[in-house]
């Protein structure tokens, strides 16, 4: 694959005059989560050389773990060759610390959904990476402007927010901070195209486009169920079968993580200042008893069996 055929080089034409799209030929990573090993399996997949990075090295290995299988699953369905699959997770490396990344063209920061966590990784990024490197934030709700003004270059800061799980996921938000640059903005345009995902540009409001719809639609069936209008099952059955939703709101909310709804929720309720963004009080309730959904074996189902069973 010929990464500089599908990313801007300088004869790709200048977004403003005298300024040509940055050319990205490989990619860091902060985080090794479910949105980091994500991100990384479609870059590398796609062609880039991928520095994966974590704060320690168990979870680099966990990444690694669910990239392959994966990868494998994508292979089993037909979808890509076993050469592909192998050929992908050569691109991948990785690396205890940011110390690794001092020479990728673009960083994505994918760190959980914390804005004093992130604020200090890009504090500590800037001292790691060239001047001229990219950098961006996979925030699903957090402001971009003021995550790029901890940065030493707002200019050269966007945000890439992807979809969870990311190699299924068509979509990336790509959201311009006050000062991202437009040459910018065109090389991770470019970036996601090349990911074969479709970019959609969205403003910097709290939670952007998806989780300023999606989010309220799932703290609402919450309080469905804190209001005893429905249970767990009525409310997920409802809404698949009346609404035609893949997954009930609650199956959602578990699979997303409540801990990462609530801090959207959190978000749009304090930037925007509307009762009506007030995350339900069970919401805040499971979160405080570390059931997060999913990622913690129990939410609104418990997942300790084969098959999830309603908790409510």
């Amino acid at each position: 694959m010929n990464i500089d055929s599908k990313v801007g080089d300088s004869k790709d034409g200048d977004t403003k005059a005298g300024a040509s799209i940055p050319v990205i030929r490989n990619v860091g990573i902060v985080g090794a989560g479910q949105m980091g090993s994500g991100i990384a399996h479609v870059c590398g997949l796609a062609g880039y050389d991928v520095i994966l990075t974590d704060i320690a090295q168990e979870p680099l290995d966990k990444a690694m773990g669910a990239i392959d299988r994966n990868l494998g699953r994508q292979a089993g369905r037909g979808r890509i060759t076993e050469e592909q699959k192998a050929t992908a997770i050569g691109h991948i490396t990785t690396a205890v610390g940011m110390d690794a990344l001092g020479d990728v063209d673009i960083v994505i920061e994918a760190a959980t959904e914390n804005e004093d966590i992130k604020r200090q990784i890009l504090i500590d990024l800037c001292t790691k990476v060239r001047p001229d490197t990219i950098l961006a934030t996979n925030t699903s709700s957090i402001s971009v402007t003021r995550l790029a003004a901890v940065t030493d270059r707002p200019g050269r800061f966007i945000g890439m927010h992807f979809m969870n799980p990311v190699p299924m996921m068509k979509l990336v938000e790509l959201i311009r901070g006050i000062a991202t640059e437009p040459d910018v903005f065109e090389a991770v345009r470019q970036l996601a195209v090349s990911l074969d995902k479709t970019p959609a540009a969205a403003e910097d409001f709290p939670a952007f486009i998806v989780n300023r719809i999606l989010m309220p639609m799932l703290n609402e069936a919450i309080y469905t169920l804190y209001e005893g209008v429905g249970t767990v099952e009525s409310i997920d059955t409802s809404m698949k079968l009346g609404a035609n939703h893949p997954m009930g709101p609650l199956e959602l909310a578990d699979f997303i993580g409540l801990d990462t709804a609530l801090a959207i929720m959190q978000v749009l309720y304090e930037g925007l200042a509307d009762t009506k963004y007030r995350p339900c009080p069970l919401l805040v309730k499971y979160v405080e008893a570390g059931w997060l959904g999913r990622k913690s074996g129990r939410g609104f189902y418990d997942y300790s069996g084969d098959t999830p069973v309603p908790t409510r």
